[in-house]
């Protein structure tokens, strides 16, 4: 520890309780619970849970009460823990045709079978500030349209998708056996199959990945998509019990699911057909989901025997390299800390470069007057 910090420490303590006095508040206002984060501001749970690779509400809505709101810091404080944490084994992956469906729509087909379920969705609403949330004790107002029908079951609710697969008319996947590269214990390495670029995507900043998938949408990557299918609700998680010789139920988490049917492709040996991309995350992170979608279908061009456009979107180095938030954070924010000593070295450089250049303009002066 160099003398700067060493003379800062009083100065970091009192910063930390300046911290923790105004993250509390005023003393006269009732403390944020908790269980009010996680049940009232659940969006922001649920981005805090995905981006931090970790499925635990209340410890999410601990994490946001923590950092004061702030969804980075939080994520951060998430990753943090999650790396305490003792693995004691894997689960089986999830079955997202046995979801328990809370909102299912598609773009592509109306009379979907299973139905359309618009469920919890601001995509409806009037982007107006409603001033009687600002009232003590406000309830939802009552629908004034007919009563909701109950959700289907998920017998009921095919993927859209597997219509268009049984035509060929999309392309088809191929899952392999071969078990998928951890992220969260082994460092990214290029190039990164689509496993890893999905587990990449699924953990990364959701703002990034939005711009990303916007940048697609006006022409930096061939990807005019069409929202295939988009599903929220919960999945069971089993896990295989050695003892037992079989897998159990151990609970179940809330996901959302999205599907994206992209332009088509075909060759003179193939027709033509769709092609897709996929998006999978914890929660109801809508906007995450498809977002993550339309960058997959952009880091598909190789595979798909499509040309390099050169699109930001289609960089697998530049997406996967800086779509993870904490990483970029700390990198960026480690700038804020002491740098005097390195400063110090630029600054001296840059006077000698001034006197040299300033002595050799003199130097030039004196010749030319000879």
């Amino acid at each position: 520890m160099y003398v700067a910090v060493k003379g800062g420490e009083r100065a970091i303590g009192a910063a930390h309780y300046w911290l923790a006095e105004v993250r509390r508040g005023p003393a006269d206002q009732p403390a944020i619970h908790t269980d009010a984060i996680r049940d009232q501001l659940s969006l922001a749970v649920d981005r805090v849970m995905a981006e931090g690779s970790l499925y635990d509400p209340d410890l999410a809505a601990l994490a946001i009460k923590q950092a004061r709101g702030d969804l980075i810091e939080a994520i951060f404080l998430i990753r943090a823990y999650r790396t305490t944490l003792p693995r004691f084994g894997g689960s089986a992956p999830v079955d997202t045709g046995a979801m328990d469906i809370a909102r299912r729509i598609s773009a592509t087909f109306k009379d979907a079978p299973g139905g359309q379920v618009l469920g919890p969705t601001y995509d409806y609403t009037h982007r107006l500030l409603d001033f009687r949330l600002m009232a003590d004790g406000e309830v939802p107002v009552e629908g004034t349209g007919a009563e909701a029908a109950p959700s289907p079951a998920a017998s009921d609710v095919l993927h859209i998708l597997s219509f268009l697969n049984r035509d060929g008319l999309i392309q088809s996947e191929n899952p392999t056996d071969a078990d998928p590269g951890d992220l969260t214990r082994e460092p990214l390495e290029l190039p990164a199959d689509r496993a890893l670029r999905l587990q990449a995507l699924a953990r990364g900043d959701e703002g990034f990945l939005l711009g990303l998938a916007y940048s697609t949408q006006r022409g930096y990557a061939r990807n005019h998509a069409f929202v295939g299918e988009l599903r929220i609700g919960t999945v069971p998680v089993a896990m295989d019990i050695p003892e037992l010789g079989f897998a159990i139920d151990i609970g179940e988490i809330e996901v959302t699911e999205c599907d994206t049917v992209n332009q088509f492709t075909g060759s003179r040996t193939e027709p033509a057909q769709f092609t897709r991309g996929y998006g999978l995350s914890f929660g109801q992170t809508e906007r995450k989901a498809l977002s993550m979608a339309l960058v997959d279908r952009a880091l598909r061009w190789e595979e798909l025997g499509e040309d390099d456009a050169g699109a930001p979107a289609q960089d697998a180095e530049f997406v996967l390299y800086h779509c993870d938030n904490i990483q970029a954070t700390g990198f960026l924010e480690h700038i804020k800390l002491p740098h005097y000593v390195d400063f110090q070295a630029e600054l001296e450089l840059v006077r000698r470069l001034r006197a040299d250049a300033a002595g050799t303009g003199a130097d030039n002066n004196r010749e030319a007057a000879e």
